[in-house]
């Protein structure tokens, strides 16, 4: 898959560092990847769910969400966003999925 943009990712473990580690593998392990569907994307990321046209990533230990839009025939993932648990639980980035 073709992640796009790894630099949210950068700007979220410049402010939050133990945010990188986890980041770091979820992006390796997701250009690394084939995904046609949720299916395959769970055998990943077990925890991944949707939400609208997003599916939402538990990153380090459910502390952070990462979520983005997959357009599977394209092989493409668009980060959306990368959030605290308590930034995601106020829904603000409900709107753009």
């Amino acid at each position: 898959m073709r992640v796009l943009s790894k630099r949210a990712l950068r700007e979220f473990w410049e402010v939050r560092p133990d945010a990188e580690e986890p980041l770091r593998r979820w992006y390796k392990a997701t250009v690394e990847a084939d995904w046609s569907n949720l299916a395959e994307v769970r055998k990943t990321f077990p925890h991944a769910d949707t939400f609208g046209e997003c599916t939402v990533f538990n990153i380090h230990g459910n502390d952070y969400r990462l979520i983005a839009k997959i357009k599977y025939s394209y092989g493409m993932v668009y980060l959306r966003f990368v959030l605290t648990h308590s930034e995601y639980d106020r829904d603000a980035w409900k709107s753009d999925c």
